[in-house]
């Protein structure tokens, strides 16, 4: 399986490289910073990457989620990477203090 991750990883690496655009990345809307290509790899083959960029999370509870996707979903383990996702996640996809906007008043509201 680390194999599996790793050859994964360089593939998508190189093939990716021409189209990335500055900050997100151009077919997923990750942001690309460190650790990004695991994110990439291991999470985009189930789901959207949207399901990521429209979470905010603390560390822990993406651990949780992690771990109930393998419990209940049918992800694999992690091994290694757990660490540098959890890394990723937690430093790009935290809570903020703001979240959507404020709500319509009502007299614009349909």
């Amino acid at each position: 399986m680390k194999l599996f991750s790793l050859l994964s990883f360089f593939l998508l690496s190189f093939s990716y490289a021409q189209e990335k655009l500055p900050g997100k990345y151009k077919n997923s809307g990750l942001i690309m910073g460190k650790n990004w290509e695991y994110v990439q790899v291991q999470c985009t083959i189930c789901h959207s990457a949207s399901i990521i960029t429209q979470s905010r999370m603390s560390r822990e509870t993406w651990k949780d989620t992690i771990h109930w996707m393998q419990k209940t979903q049918g992800l694999w383990p992690l091994g290694e990477s757990e660490a540098l996702i959890l890394d990723y996640l937690s430093t790009y996809y935290k809570p903020q203090m703001s979240g959507r906007r404020k709500n319509l008043p009502a007299h614009l509201m349909p």
